[in-house]
């Protein structure tokens, strides 16, 4: 089993969150965070700035802004995991920086509260919720 974890932008999240069901995952959790990346530039005061917006130009030269994103974590077996991280890529590649991280990270085991059950088989089960 691994956790995939996926940090992408916040506007992506419907069409990411469609694009995953209809691959068959139904079972992943999403909240909101705030974070950045090793850029040194926030694109989004930069756009803002270009198109003449005077509070991204105010903002200008004030350092390092957190920027809203939406994180999407998910445990999944071992051979879905390539299918799962093209289809958050091909949703949220745009070429500009800012398009997200993935990270995938080995899972020991998992435990199903109410029954007791472990291994795989309480992993995205849509029979037995």
């Amino acid at each position: 089993m691994k956790e995939v974890m996926a940090f992408i932008r916040m506007n992506k999240m419907n069409e990411t969150k469609e694009a995953l069901s209809a691959i068959g995952l139904s079972s992943f959790t999403a909240r909101k965070v705030m974070g950045r990346g090793k850029g040194m530039v926030d694109v989004t005061v930069l756009d803002g700035a270009r198109a003449g917006a005077p509070e991204a130009i105010s903002q200008l030269g004030q350092g390092l802004r957190l920027i809203p994103k939406r994180a999407i974590t998910m445990i999944v077996q071992d051979d879905k995991v390539e299918e799962i991280a093209q289809t958050i890529i091909k949703i949220n590649q745009t070429g500009k920086p800012g398009d997200g991280k993935i990270f995938v990270m080995p899972v020991m085991d998992a435990i199903k509260i109410r029954t007791g059950e472990s291994g795989e088989m309480v992993i995205d089960n849509p029979e037995d919720s």
